[in-house]
């Protein structure tokens, strides 16, 4: 039996597993339309909340989510910069081979972001909201997707606490909107920022030590 150590190194093996999430982040969109929709009886982006809310037009909405993005990425490389910390299983996984860095950014951008919303902004803060209240939907929520993500930046505090900050952002504007786009924006926009400086690191030296 090969080596743990082995297939940690494995840069085809680290590219497949990521490459794989793909195909289970399908899957659990089709589970969450299965919920959401109660087996096709209802209209399943409304349902979830997936539109802008009424009180802003589309434009303002989306602006104010971009701006929104921009300043949680700007000071999460902040917090990041001056608090220091080891690297990450993330950036090894990235910057285990150029494939890898790309799939990464691709899941990033293409799935995760709409996948991540609809589970825990869509699917389990509604539930919780309903049975518990507002106040405890999102605390309960936004450390809930924190808390999923520190076993992957377990070796940097830095980086949880941009997690978490990230986390509570998008549940308290899912609940001050009562709309499930908002948030997915404002994740789209962070990840494809970063994917962004993922993709061109390699290029710039950016990361290097």
């Amino acid at each position: 039996m090969p080596r743990a150590d082995v297939l940690a190194n494995d840069k085809t093996l680290l590219f497949i597993s990521i490459v794989g999430i793909v195909p289970t982040h399908l899957l659990t969109l089709l589970l969450v339309w299965l919920v959401v929709t109660e087996w096709r009886k209802r209209p399943f982006w409304k349902a979830i909340g997936f539109e802008w809310p009424s009180f802003a037009s589309p434009f303002i909405s989306t602006l104010a989510c971009v701006l929104i993005a921009a300043s949680l990425f700007v000071i999460g490389a902040l917090v990041t910069s001056v608090w220091g910390g080891s690297k990450t299983q993330l950036d090894l996984l990235v910057e285990s081979s150029l494939p890898a860095r790309f799939a990464t950014a691709f899941v990033a951008v293409f799935t995760a972001p709409l996948i991540e919303e609809m589970i825990y902004r869509g699917v389990v803060y509604t539930a919780v909201e309903q049975a518990l209240g507002k106040a405890v939907a999102i605390v309960a929520v936004s450390l809930l997707f924190a808390g999923v993500h520190v076993f992957q930046y377990q070796n940097n505090i830095a980086v949880i606490v941009v997690i978490t900050m990230l986390s509570f952002t998008l549940t308290l504007v899912r609940a001050y909107t009562g709309k499930l786009l908002p948030s997915f924006v404002i994740h789209l926009v962070f990840n494809g920022i970063q994917s962004v400086v993922i993709v061109l690191a390699p290029f710039f030296g950016w990361g290097s030590s």
